[in-house]
């Protein structure tokens, strides 16, 4: 991110790594009841990933068990944010893309991820209504990557085993080194 990177108002929240059991759940549906809880925790969210920074952040990344998610590609460095709650992707293309991914959860691990090139996903916003996003590019790996999330799912699960270990290794090291440090 650039100085373009909005001061969202919030409060920065604790970003969760692996091996913490919140990554590989399954999170909840949002419930009526839950929205309110939701809707506060949003500058939050949104807060904490313009800080990492980073263009998405999942509920399960700040230790949240419900399905949603915020993301923000700042097209043109402006301002995009988009909130995504209960999010399911509903239609896929058949033609794959390969894409480097990173995770705030797995800070400064990147690999290339093959995904579907197009996605449809169904979500509903902030205030209840029900939306679809048509998305290629940078928006579809965000978009299935941040449900992914929510499903207990990390980019690096795309990898093979080999590929996998030696990234979540290395991340482990860099947390001991930081830590005696």
């Amino acid at each position: 991110m650039t100085s373009a990177t909005p001061a969202a108002p919030g409060t920065k929240l604790p970003i969760l790594m692996p091996p913490h059991p919140m990554l590989r759940g399954r999170t909840r549906r949002v419930g009526p009841a839950d929205m309110e809880q939701v809707r506060a925790l949003l500058p939050d969210m949104f807060a904490t990933m313009y800080a990492a920074p980073g263009i998405g952040l999942a509920a399960p990344q700040v230790g949240v068990g419900l399905r949603f998610a915020v993301i923000d590609l700042m097209p043109n460095e402006t301002p995009a944010p988009v909130v995504l709650i209960n999010p399911e992707v509903i239609r896929v293309s058949e033609d794959w893309a390969v894409r480097e991914e990173g995770c705030l959860s797995l800070p400064g691990q990147y690999a290339d991820v093959t995904r579907p090139a197009r996605v449809a996903v169904r979500h509903q916003d902030a205030n209840g209504a029900t939306h679809e996003i048509e998305a290629e590019g940078l928006l579809a790996a965000c978009l299935q990557h941040e449900i992914d999330h929510l499903d207990g799912v990390l980019f690096v699960d795309h990898l093979s085993a080999l590929k996998r270990n030696m990234l979540l290794r290395k991340l482990a090291k860099e947390r001991r080194q930081m830590a005696a440090g």
